[in-house]
């Protein structure tokens, strides 16, 4: 379905504008669920904007069999939506309200998926089993395979499709409008650039007039040098941030390992048929396995790489006594500390050190054995036990031009995923009324979850708001007249921005490509695994310069490249906040925790022969920068604010039948 716009006059500038209830930023899993959401609660007034339909983590990410979490449905397991939501409450820094929402509606999303065609495998008496994955005590998972998010995407975007709802393609969100609304800060709508008409003499400009924003446009994946989210996922929590929204627990991304030419993330499978590591030098030479070093024998080695698969995220906590996560340790410092390249090798098994006993799959440890005999993959050699394992796995590399019966597979330590983010209350609203962050770009997971918590989080977010705006927002978007009287001079500042960056070749020009490297470089070196307190203080410092230079100096080639220019902004403010979040963190003591290693030399040993400058100072439970939630914003000044606030428990009272019932009637339930 289309939709026509009106027009808007700015400064003797005629602009398109499209006005609607509720914008949805984005076309991922989560905002396409969002939309199908309040269609179905009878809010038909919606409108889906998206850069590219068909790009996205959503679409373009997976794993060897991707996970989605949920409530145990199946058999006799013992489950509840109070357990599920005191496990991901014992994570850290995640409120226990929000993971009782995320429980509480977790089989509801579930099924909805379901309902509209996603292939999640059950028995043949309806029993939707399920599997442990990382941080997961109760077997809570379930995939439908390495593209389970993708199928998500497919079944929503057709239901969407469906049932009409406009879609307006090929257009770039580069700012979030608002207005004040009863001494509060209220979102109204946005501007986008058409990337097919940026040449035009309005530069491609298009306005929103609407009375919600559910921005949904995933975590900042343009950060990162060495990143596992596609190309195509950039990010845009700079959007929020910008109009002052508050964000959380900036501090904890997390990170495993996974091939760098294609991106894909190595858990699971790829890990437990235990493949062989090896590093090179830049051009190739100087081959060795250098997990050999660090681990006493071909016993503990093979133990280490097996629990690499459904360990996968890079855990602080699992580095000593030869743990799976010295593994990302000895691969990060060999591709960004010595400049080396690191390959897996499914061709052959690990050699071991000279000394060692030769491999057998008779020195697996128990459980490693184990689970392969189960699995039915006791063969050889770790290719052919794969595809015994999981034949999807190894045909998801064939169909991108790798075999990797044959081709060595290029690996680092990629950033993966952000539990932080834009903070939401349990409607998934922001500080900023009628902005609702929903999927990866809210920052509700906290320090540790559970692999696969994502994807469930990201559709409960989706029910959450359009409850919320079926009963509290429903209304039509204001009078143009109205909206005109406060969007045209943020809207002006915006074409302004617009017409200074093509015509800007005064001083020392900045160009966007820049600007982007300097992120990736400063973010993959400081920010990743390994954060040293001294420089992370210099960085953020940096961080901040550049985002100065950007709004005297930037510049485009053409108007063409006027997107690629605002993207480079929006990454470049985000990337400030994530540093003096980090820093801030560091400044009250915080240490080593979830994906990353606090280092300090007077520290905790990783291991004896890493030497002292991989000593990690270790995060103490009751120290107050550990025991609350850190929130930071933003100024139209660029005034810094951070508060460091309490976690919220997991509620807990008993909840009578009949009051419900009447709060229901009352309509008293969504406030």
């Amino acid at each position: 379905m289309t939709v026509e716009p009106t027009t808007i006059s700015i400064a003797d500038t005629t602009l398109p504008v499209y006005s609607t209830n509720t914008l949805i930023i984005g076309s991922g899993a989560a905002a396409l669920n969002s939309a199908l959401q309040l269609h179905e609660r009878g809010v038909h007034e919606v409108m889906i904007v998206t850069e590219h339909w068909g790009a996205g983590a959503s679409f373009e990410a997976g794993s060897d069999k991707q996970t989605y979490y949920k409530l145990s449905l199946a058999h006799d397991g013992e489950d509840s939506p109070l357990r599920m939501a005191e496990d991901l409450f014992s994570g850290g820094c995640m409120h226990g309200d929000i993971a009782l929402c995320e429980a509480h509606h977790s089989a509801q999303a579930f099924f909805h998926l379901v309902h509209r065609g996603v292939p999640f495998p059950h028995d043949e008496y309806g029993a939707y089993v399920g599997y442990r994955t990382d941080h997961d005590p109760a077997g809570r998972a379930t995939s439908a395979g390495p593209l389970t998010s993708r199928m998500m995407c497919e079944c929503l975007g057709r239901a969407v499709r469906d049932k009409g709802i406009p879609v307006l393609d090929h257009h770039q969100v580069i700012a979030l409008l608002s207005r004040d609304e009863a001494g509060e800060r209220s979102a109204c709508g946005a501007v986008a650039i058409d990337t097919s008409n940026s040449d035009g003499p309005n530069h491609g400009l298009v306005v929103f007039n609407a009375l919600n924003v559910i921005l949904a446009t995933g975590g900042p994946g343009g950060m990162y040098q060495t990143s596992v989210y596609p190309e195509s996922q950039v990010g845009s929590t700079g959007l929020g941030l910008a109009i002052g929204a508050v964000a959380q627990n900036l501090t904890e991304s997390q990170f495993g390992l996974a091939s760098v030419g294609f991106r894909w993330n190595l858990s699971g499978s790829y890990q437990q048929v235990i493949p062989r590591y090896l590093s090179t030098d830049a051009d190739g030479g100087d081959e060795r396995e250098f997990l050999n070093d660090y681990f006493p024998d071909l016993t503990a080695l093979t133990g280490a790489i097996f629990h690499k698969g459904y360990q996968w995220p890079f855990d602080c906590r699992k580095v000593a006594a030869c743990g799976s996560s010295l593994i990302d340790v000895l691969v990060h410092r060999e591709t960004v500390d010595l400049g080396r390249r690191v390959f897996l090798d499914f061709t052959q098994n690990p050699a071991g050190a000279s000394a060692w006993t030769p491999f057998s799959l008779n020195l697996l440890d128990e459980e490693s054995r184990s689970y392969l005999q189960e699995s039915n993959a006791l063969q050889s050699t770790p290719i052919e036990r794969l595809r015994a394992m999981n034949e999807p796995a190894y045909q998801l590399y064939l169909s991108h031009g790798i075999d990797l019966a044959s081709d060595r597979l290029q690996i680092a330590v990629c950033a993966q995923h952000n539990n932080g983010g834009l903070k939401g209350n349990i409607w998934w609203e922001s500080n900023i009324r009628h902005l609702f962050p929903v999927g990866e770009v809210n920052g509700s997971h906290g320090v540790h979850r559970p692999g696969g918590s994502a994807l469930n989080a990201g559709q409960v977010g989706g029910i959450r708001s359009a409850m919320f705006i079926a009963h509290r927002y429903c209304q039509s978007p204001r009078p143009m007249k109205d909206f005109a009287a406060e969007a045209d001079p943020q809207v002006m500042r915006i074409l302004d921005t617009a017409r200074r960056l093509v015509g800007n070749h005064h001083g020392a020009a900045l160009h966007p490509d820049q600007v982007v490297g300097e992120i990736r470089n400063r973010m993959t070196k400081c920010a990743s695994i390994a954060r040293r307190p001294d420089e992370i203080a210099r960085v953020a410092e940096a961080a901040w310069s550049l985002l100065d230079r950007c709004r005297e100096n930037l510049v485009v080639s053409s108007p063409d490249d006027l997107a690629g220019a605002f993207r480079a902004m929006d990454l470049c403010l985000t990337h400030a906040a994530y540093l003096e979040a980090i820093a801030e963190y560091l400044r009250q003591g915080g240490g080593s925790r979830g994906s990353c290693l606090v280092l300090d030399r007077q520290g905790q040993p990783c291991h004896e022969r890493l030497g002292d400058e991989w000593n990690h100072r270790v995060a103490e439970p009751d120290a107050p920068a550990c025991r609350r939630i850190l929130e930071i914003s933003v100024d139209d000044a660029a005034t810094v604010y951070k508060r460091w606030v309490d976690v919220r428990p997991v509620p807990r009272e008993e909840r009578w039948f009949e009051r419900v019932w009447r709060d229901h009637l009352d309509d008293r339930v969504v406030t």
